[in-house]
């Protein structure tokens, strides 16, 4: 084999090894009605995308590995309770896609301030990722508090959230 033929073929072979890695998600576009509200509710396992009284889409979702009670304290395992806020998006998450939402708000930061703890940070409707074995070895709640759902059902939510719209997490 030439040097140049060598070439080639390491380029291609590089080329069909760089197609193998992760797969990007699809940026989906919505066309529907505005949400206007997420509503979430923890002990139901339900999540309801509204515009207005009006369900647009409904979710079944994984929780924090302890999802009883309001999440305080970094590490602790919960997913907060109470009203929230979308804030951003991050199309390169490590689980898929991810929208971030509002927590740790002021009430948060000081109720673990008392304690001197840090509160965490970083709650976020995702995907699966890497993560979604664990569902099919019997994991409903695996996150570090975030809310779980498939990674095409985080392709529409991502989608049809904007930033500011209200999400109220019920027990």
């Amino acid at each position: 084999m030439s040097r140049l033929s060598r070439r080639g073929f390491s380029l291609i072979a590089l080329a069909a090894l760089a197609a193998c890695g992760v797969r990007k998600p699809q940026i989906k576009r919505y066309f529907g009605p505005k949400v206007t509200q997420v509503v979430v509710y923890k002990g139901q396992r339900h999540m309801y995308l509204l515009s207005g009284n009006t369900v647009l889409k409904s979710y079944g979702f994984g929780l924090g590995f302890q999802p009883v009670g309001h999440k305080q304290f970094e590490g602790d395992g919960k997913t907060p309770e109470g009203l929230y806020f979308v804030d951003r998006f991050n199309p390169q998450s490590r689980y898929h896609l991810s929208v971030g939402i509002s927590y740790p708000n002021e009430r948060d930061r000081e109720y673990a301030a008392q304690f001197n703890v840090n509160p965490g940070s970083d709650i976020m409707f995702h995907g699966r990722g890497p993560e979604g074995n664990r569902l099919a070895q019997g994991k409903q709640d695996w996150t570090a508090g975030c809310i779980a759902v498939r990674d095409d059902e985080i392709e529409d939510i991502y989608a049809m959230l904007q930033p500011g719209v209200p999400v109220m997490i019920h027990a």
